[in-house]
């Protein structure tokens, strides 16, 4: 193989926390818990009194349109191509398929979009809201199937059991691949220069410390 046309790069080994799911890196993964938090309430101030007539403001400008999120600009047949080969993957453990979500392949479009504009590296979002998986190749070598191979390329490392601080960053990719309680997949992918950057996200999350995949 010509390295220096078909180069695949990898991220170096996140760290992981007791009952938390996991960082695992490129193809990457990348799991947080999310905690849900309610502001307090607020108390009631007195009533100002009343004030004097005020000249009537100047009707406000129009207000802009709302911003569409960016939709995926994977193609349907790349769609059908990696959904399909995770359901395989799950399917071969015995755990139910997955179902396409436009809204998540949205938010995953909008992030591969971030780092082809910005670093053409990969990097996970600072507070992800679902399981993400990435990965980086060049193009017209790799596609984004590929990508869902290189990930289960880790079933091998897996031996078994629950995640553990000591066995989850060789297997992470594959373990939030067939995370049983794991229901919705959305993919995006972008090109910077001649790279290819494909992220997919996955609700609800897997790799919590503690817990099996299946």
């Amino acid at each position: 193989m010509n390295w220096r046309k078909r180069v695949v790069t990898f991220l170096p080994k996140g760290r992981a926390h007791r009952g938390r799911p996991v960082s695992i890196i490129v193809p990457a993964l990348l799991i947080l818990t999310m905690i849900g938090c309610a502001a307090p309430p607020v108390k009631p101030t007195a009533e100002p009194p009343p004030a004097e007539p005020a000249a009537a403001p100047p009707p406000a400008p129009p207000e802009a349109p709302a911003m569409k999120p960016t939709a995926t600009r994977m193609s349907a047949q790349d769609i059908k191509a990696i959904t399909a080969y995770h359901n395989k993957v799950r399917a071969d453990v015995g755990v139910g398929p997955l179902q396409w979500s436009q809204a998540l392949a949205n938010y995953a479009q909008e992030w591969a979009d971030h780092l082809a504009g910005t670093t053409c590296a990969m990097k996970h979002r600072t507070e992800p809201l679902y399981g993400e998986n990435l990965f980086q190749g060049t193009v017209g070598a790799y596609t984004a199937l590929d990508g869902a191979k290189a990930w289960e390329s880790e079933k091998k490392d897996y031996k078994g059991g629950m995640l553990t601080r000591t066995n989850w960053q060789p297997i992470g990719h594959y373990t939030q691949m067939v995370w049983r309680n794991t229901r919705m997949l959305g993919c995006g992918e972008a090109v910077c220069d001649t790279t290819l950057i494909v992220a997919c996200n996955y609700d609800p999350p897997g790799n919590v410390l503690g817990r099996k995949p299946y």
